[in-house]
């Protein structure tokens, strides 16, 4: 099975250039921030400047090891649940479940290595760069100079393989279960308590930020981790809730919508799978940037106003977060284009049958932005809930208001780019497969 991965992936290198630019990106922000580590053990380092390059390395790290599988994850699920019919021919076949396994597993192994790879240079240069960006700010002594070495490689190398592999088996375990097991999946009976523990302990969190002193230098850790896990159970449940708002909007797209309207909703009911996969990428990035952002706003006034400068230690926090942000941003991102561009892309025999039927390219691509429209609004709407739920909190806490002084700019861009990559992205791949003639759509999808 590992000789038929590698020639698979030299067959259709195409459709593994998405779980490759994943694993390439992952590996790249793993590798440079691991490179601290590196840095930090080198001898001549000062205490100081060894405890803050730890400290960003490990919680980036962290940080960075969580989304690295879910982005990979995320890829690797759209691209199994697609060769369903390959899959299917392969156990006509004789070809085992453990077998099918270990070929998926491998050709994700194979290609999450390559990107591994192809990731040591931009890593050791974004290690000079990131370094540079701690020298200048004060952070890190002047003579600190860079290092990469075995805990950056291994790091890198580990996260990115040990994601790919545990995604991959992960997606086609599930792709391979029989179709009674299909209709009736543990996974959804799953997915309920994990969401409501999610989001039980996010509230939590967001809840203890009232116990906690106003002037204590911990305040921040408490409202952003409730978001944070706040955004995973809207995430988690994002199933659940598409199909309630559904419901109420089944009425209002059929009536103003018409036919194309009432499709619409259908498409989404139907493939709630795909829906929860553009879901899941949208709310965690909406709720925990506009968190963050807003919070080390609040932070960053608060500590001007209550003092002549900030400290080492302010500046190591607000660095901190806007470089969680900025990964949060790049694989959310990430997972949003890759997510759509395949569950769209794949749904050219679709398109093609509905041109037969009748149906105008615009009439299709109205179908589309409806379903975008729908998306958006849900994720935004969810994110938006989980973020203004750490950040009032703090506020509260922290400044004696209600509302942060830094205004709805922030929460706007966050909208802006997350509506950008969604809407562009779906109506773009949707306009580019209706090129294709609806008769040769049909044919070759078939």
């Amino acid at each position: 099975m590992l000789f038929l991965a590698v020639r698979s992936i030299r067959k259709r290198p195409g459709r593994f250039l998405a779980t490759l630019l994943s694993a390439f990106l992952g590996a790249v922000i793993i590798m440079t921030f691991g490179s601290l580590h590196d840095t930090a053990a080198a001898p001549g380092v000062d205490g100081a400047s060894a405890d803050t390059m730890t400290i960003a390395a490990s919680v980036v790290g962290g940080y960075g090891s969580l989304l690295v599988f879910f982005a990979i994850a995320s890829t690797l699920t759209v691209a199994v649940r697609q060769r369903a019919e390959e899959i299917h021919l392969l156990r006509c076949t004789g070809a085992t479940p453990a077998q099918i396994s270990r070929m998926v597993v491998g050709e994700s192994a194979v290609v999450a290595l390559a990107g591994a790879v192809l990731a040591v240079g931009p890593a050791v240069l974004g290690g000079r760069v990131l370094l540079d960006l701690f020298r200048d700010s004060g952070q890190v002594a002047a003579t600190v100079e860079p290092a990469f070495g075995v805990r950056a490689l291994g790091s890198g190398f580990g996260i990115a393989v040990l994601a790919s592999v545990g995604a991959a088996f992960l997606a086609v375990r599930r792709a391979t279960r029989s179709a009674a097991v299909a209709r009736h999946p543990r996974g959804h009976r799953a997915r309920t308590p994990a969401g409501c523990a999610a989001l039980v302990a996010g509230t939590g969190g967001v809840l203890s930020t009232y116990a906690v002193d106003s002037s204590a230098q911990t305040l921040m850790a408490f409202p952003a981790y409730g978001a944070i896990l706040l955004s995973v159970g809207f995430a988690v449940l994002a199933p659940s809730l598409l199909g309630r708002l559904l419901d109420l909007l089944r009425a209002p797209l059929a009536a103003f919508g018409g036919a194309g309207g009432h499709l619409s909703a259908r498409n989404l009911r139907r493939r709630g799978a795909e829906s929860a996969g553009v879901l899941m990428p949208m709310i965690i990035f909406t709720g925990v940037a506009t968190a963050t952002l807003y919070i080390q706003g609040v932070e960053s006034a608060w500590v001007e106003a209550s003092g002549p400068g900030r400290s080492i230690d302010d500046k190591n926090v607000e660095t901190l977060n806007l470089v969680v942000v900025g990964i949060i941003v790049a694989f959310s991102c990430i997972m949003l284009v890759n997510t759509l561009y395949a569950a769209t892309s794949h749904r050219s025999r679709e398109f093609g049958q509905q041109r037969l039927a009748g149906a105008t390219p615009g009439q299709v691509l109205g179908v589309v932005a409806r379903e975008s429209v729908i998306l958006t609004l849900t994720g935004l709407v969810l994110g938006t809930v989980a973020g203004v739920a750490g950040i009032i909190p703090f506020t509260m806490v922290r400044t004696g208001h209600v509302l942060p002084d830094q205004g709805p700019g922030t929460w706007l861009a966050v909208l802006g780019v997350a509506t950008a990559v969604t809407l562009v992205t779906s109506l773009g791949t949707a306009r580019r497969a209706l090129r294709t003639p609806a008769i040769d759509a049909v044919a070759v999808a078939a």
